[in-house]
């Protein structure tokens, strides 16, 4: 069996026509997607927005500390971050 391009059109069109007979829908009357976004989630954006500045800020210093050579990790803390995740992988010896 040889499928070619119009052979896949046509087949789309015959799904299509048939989901629009089944749900009674005809393009016209297809609702739009729309997104609605809550004050809580406006409130969130704008004071992220705010702070955005301090971020640029610290950024900028840490590029600057990593460029330099002067930027330190505190090898304690991030032992202390990593730990939970090996513990399930410590074998019982």
């Amino acid at each position: 069996m040889k499928i070619n391009d119009t052979q896949r059109i046509g087949a789309y069109r015959a799904y299509q026509n048939t989901n629009e007979a089944r749900t009674g829908q005809t393009e016209s009357k297809r609702r739009k997607d729309e997104v609605q976004i809550s004050t809580e989630a406006k409130e969130l954006l704008d004071a992220q927005g705010q702070d955005d500045t301090a971020r640029a800020e610290r950024i900028e210093s840490l590029k600057r500390e990593v460029s330099t050579g002067t930027y330190h990790v505190e090898t304690n803390k991030l032992a202390e971050t990593l730990l939970p995740f090996f513990r399930p992988f410590k074998s019982n010896d």
